[in-house]
């Protein structure tokens, strides 16, 4: 059986390449162990190599930016069965400002919006933590601020339970697996620029886990997110979500370097409704922000 694997910094985007590397590799890989053959584009016409391979594969799981990452999964679900989150659902989350509203609509705690004063501003769109910044200056066009909260950095990574599209013939009403807790290392500059340094993966062991987690898995049924889904959580009075990233996020590599079960097979079978109720660890990894897996 073939797997179509399309990562789209590669080509595209040189300063994101290497993590795009990262998390294509350790995907290929697992697939193999699995049993399958891997294709992925080729040269520069992502959309158009998308296109050309899908149609012989048997299954299709994209990476790209989020805001450029629903056309590419609208073009995979046209052609087979897509391992990812839903187009609808990942044009949702493209929209930072807009997905932070529906959450907070629903109950999840999130930073309230403000027009002034020293506060987050982040691009309506983006990737991770680019272009997000701390300060009081004005908005730019397609910005917004949100108020700061300081706290400690983590992600949650999750794989979501079939809602929607081609899946909903798997659909099985299980809440969203959790794989790993995980440590982000954010650091800010002299301009007030987040980065994103990497991180430790899994602190599953800490103390309120439970909350994070449970948040993460409510902000990412709310969103109908499927497939491999990373939530930024800001740990402060209570678990603030950030960030709903409905894709493959760097963190991968720090999770199959430790984590018993093949990420591969974990994906499949959550496509079909049938994910395992947990996964199993062997110690503890650190990763940098281009993927490389590091001591913690």
């Amino acid at each position: 059986m073939k797997a179509l694997l399309a990562e789209y910094t590669i080509f595209h985007d040189p300063e994101l390449a290497p993590e795009g590397e990262a998390m294509l590799g350790v995907l290929r890989e697992s697939f193999e162990r699995c049993g399958y053959q891997v294709v992925s584009p080729e040269g520069i016409d992502f959309l158009g190599e998308i296109t050309r391979l899908a149609s012989f594969c048997d299954f299709g799981l994209v990476i790209a930016p989020d805001h450029l990452l629903s056309r590419f999964t609208a073009a995979i679900e046209k052609l087979t069965h897509n391992l990812g989150c839903g187009s609808m659902n990942v044009a949702v989350c493209a929209n930072k400002r807009q997905t932070s509203r529906i959450l907070g609509q629903h109950g999840i705690p999130v930073p309230e919006e403000v027009q002034e004063g020293r506060r987050v501003i982040k691009p309506d769109t983006g990737c991770g933590s680019i272009g997000v910044r701390l300060g009081s200056g004005p908005l730019g066009e397609g910005e917004f601020g949100q108020r700061y909260i300081e706290g400690e950095h983590f992600s949650v990574s999750l794989v979501g339970s079939r809602l929607v599209g081609d899946a909903c013939l798997y659909y099985s009403g299980n809440p969203p697996l959790v794989l790993a807790l995980n440590r982000q290392h954010i650091t800010i500059d002299d301009r007030g620029h987040f980065c994103y340094q990497g991180g430790e993966t899994p602190v599953n062991d800490h103390k309120q886990y439970d909350e994070i987690v449970a948040v993460a898995q409510k902000a990412v049924s709310i969103l109908g997110c499927q497939g491999y889904t990373g939530v930024d959580i800001v740990l402060a009075d209570r678990p603030y979500v950030v960030d709903v990233n409905p894709r493959i996020t760097t963190s991968i590599v720090g999770i199959v370097a430790c984590m018993e079960e093949e990420i591969a097979d974990i994906l499949i079978r959550a496509s079909r409704g049938e994910a395992p109720e947990t996964v199993h660890f062997k110690g503890k990894i650190g990763y940098d922000r281009h993927g490389r897996v590091i001591s913690p």
